[in-house]
């Protein structure tokens, strides 16, 4: 948690996918407040005609940004989160921010249990990973 899904009707190259993954792992590390390892990336891609706005078909070029993040966060965090990723997504894809949609969905730490362990409230990481078994600990740390 949180997890960033792209949605978009245009094959994604792998420069374009490693270029978002570190976009958005940096941009929740950094306006969220939350380690490294806890940011997933998801990406679907669809078949043109397959997605709609206002009951016409979408344009190729739209992109849509799923974010599920653990509960918590400020006004002024969400609205850095959604204003970088518009804009560095479409810095990356090559498309106007207004083809970026994003969506912040808040999820309450306690219903969402991940590396065997429900995960902790947003500010409570340190100890939460200090309670985890060393392996497990050690390899979040490197990951970090």
């Amino acid at each position: 948690m949180p997890t960033y899904a792209f949605t978009t009707m245009k094959h994604l190259s792998p420069e374009q996918r490693g270029k978002l993954v570190e976009s958005v792992t940096t941009i929740h590390q950094v306006e969220a407040t939350a380690p490294r390892y806890f940011v997933q990336v998801v990406f679907y891609t669809v078949e043109p005609g397959s997605m709609f706005i206002g009951g016409e078909a979408a344009p190729d070029n739209h992109v849509w940004v799923r974010a599920d993040i653990r509960a918590g966060r400020t006004r002024e965090q969400k609205a850095a989160i959604l204003k970088r990723i518009m804009r560095e997504t479409g810095e990356i894809l090559s498309v106007s921010t207004e083809s970026v949609w994003v969506y912040i969905s808040d999820i309450p730490a306690e219903g969402v249990a991940e590396f065997g362990n429900v995960l902790p409230q947003p500010g409570d990481e340190e100890a939460w990973l200090a309670s985890l078994p060393s392996a497990l600990r050690e390899k979040l740390i490197a990951a970090s």
